[in-house]
């Protein structure tokens, strides 16, 4: 039977608009799952960091994404990293060095765009629980809704683990609560409950888990899958030697000492590695929830820590110093519409978290203000780039900053002390080849990034608490005072 010239019309019709929705569900604007974790450090199984770790969920979630194997954070403290990422801007530039009280945040919202108020802004739905700046905030200009969750007395397991003096922070000890009196519990199921819900707008959905922030606390049976005996890091007794005074006076060697002297760095260490596996055993529960959900072809997942940890190599303890474990960081982007399309792997060279404003941003197809510093992944992610155009930067208070290449490490104090550290034959930083005449043409190259120009420090909210001080000029310094040219 013949066709008329209408019917194939109408077919031509019908093709072309099957065209055009396809087209329209590949440009869909995508959701985004954003998990914030807290001082975590490179003790995962997808970075290699401790042979005894338990990761199996975040291990999964490394080998379908681009698994970032060299992130570093714009600043090793909680305050000072998040406003970064959040604010997309580094602190040489907002001069948010160290850290600050939880109502700086009603100045910050004034003079910049956070993250999820600039998604918000634009037509996403934006969720958050847990951990996303550095204090429980739920502002309304950057959240849809923002849940809070419910802090229950804590009941531990008699006769193990350890704490330091009274002081409830500094706990390390297995924990025989029910799962959903735990804050990252909590998180996670609110994660997984707007997971579960029908949303006719695109969403921004933050899930910030807490541990392994002190106290070392978690659930009994993640103690019990660990090893008596944990493996401890390496540690060269004369380490110090060739640090200069600055790196010095950022050690944490009271702190050090102290587990040492007790006898239970055993304890703190394995009671890390418990807060691990609780944290991964969360951020599993929700990754499922994704799978099993509506969204699950249409997110992007981006899992970041906000900086490193010290379990007593070079002697110190917890974060604030510009050496890798302080420095160095979980970092993943999974792209779920790309699923038997890419490959996913591995990227080496160093990358900062400062970058993830941009790429974010890049995903949804959002414009960004002018001031926002770092560049976009997304071509990473995709395969099609290399290259990133900007060094990665780490700042601890005015004046002192790393620079992180692929290779090497290189660190200038306010006074003019210097590190510089070759990763490919010493991962331990170990060396100081900073007078090293034949590393000379690569300390240059790498100074060349360091900043020219700093802002003032913003001392109005400082927590007096907090200041490390290792530049005490810079901290004396009044907001207003001219920019201090890097020597």
């Amino acid at each position: 039977m013949k066709m008329k010239i209408r019917d194939y019309t109408f077919i031509l019709l019908i093709c072309l608009g099957l065209g055009t929705s396809f087209t329209s569900a590949q440009e869909k604007q995508p959701n985004i799952l954003f998990i914030a974790i807290d001082d975590m450090n490179d003790w995962t199984g997808f970075l290699g960091g401790h042979p005894e770790t338990i990761t199996p969920n975040m291990d999964k979630l490394a080998k379908k994404g681009v698994n970032f194997t060299n992130a570093h954070t714009s600043a090793p403290g909680c305050s000072p990293s998040r406003n970064a990422l959040l604010y997309g801007i580094q602190p040489f530039k907002s001069g948010l060095y160290p850290f600050y009280e939880h109502d700086i945040h009603r100045e910050l919202m004034e003079k910049y765009t956070s993250l999820p108020r600039l998604l918000k802004e634009n037509g996403y739905l934006t969720f958050g629980a847990g951990k996303i700046h550095h204090g429980n905030l739920s502002d309304t200009r950057e959240w849809t809704e923002f849940h809070k969750t419910k802090a229950n007395p804590k009941r531990f397991k008699e006769g193990e683990g350890y704490v330091k003096g009274n002081n409830k922070k500094y706990s390390f000890r297995p924990t025989i609560n029910p799962d959903e009196e735990h804050i990252d519990h909590q998180v996670a199921s609110y994660g997984i409950e707007k997971l579960n819900e029908k949303h006719d707008k695109p969403f921004f959905l933050a899930v910030g888990i807490v541990k392994p922030h002190l106290p070392f606390d978690a659930p009994v049976r993640f103690f019990d899958a660990l090893p008596d005996q944990v493996t401890p890091p390496e540690v060269l007794e004369n380490d110090s030697d060739d640090i200069p005074a600055v790196g010095r006076s950022l050690q944490k060697r009271g702190e050090y000492n102290h587990y040492l002297s007790k006898g239970v760095w055993n304890e703190v260490r394995k009671s890390y590695l418990a807060c691990i596996s609780w944290a991964d055993y969360n951020i599993g529960r929700v990754l499922d929830a994704l799978e099993k959900s509506d969204y699950a072809d249409n997110t992007v997942v981006v899992l970041w820590s906000d900086h490193g940890y010290h379990l007593g190599e070079k002697k110190t303890f917890k974060k604030f110093t510009l050496w890798e474990e302080a420095t160095r960081v979980p970092f993943i982007i999974y792209d779920t519409r790309t699923k038997g399309k890419e490959n996913a792997d591995n990227y080496t060279d160093a990358v900062s978290l400062i970058n993830v404003y941009k790429t974010i941003a890049d995903y949804t197809g959002v414009q960004i203000p002018d001031y926002v510093d770092g560049e976009s992944l997304v071509p990473i992610v995709k395969g099609h780039s290399e290259k990133l155009k900007n060094p990665t930067i780490i700042a601890w208070g005015r004046g002192n900053y790393s620079v992180r290449s692929k290779t090497h490490r290189y660190t200038r104090y306010f006074d003019g002390g210097e590190e510089l550290y070759d990763h490919q034959n010493d991962p331990n930083e170990w060396k100081n080849l900073a007078k090293d005449e034949k590393f000379e043409v690569v300390k240059q190259e790498l100074s060349a990034y360091l900043p020219s120009v700093e802002e003032p420090m913003v001392s109005d909210f400082v927590s007096p608490w907090s200041i490390e001080g290792a530049d005490k000029a810079a901290y004396k310094k009044k907001k207003g005072t001219s920019h201090k040219k890097t020597k």
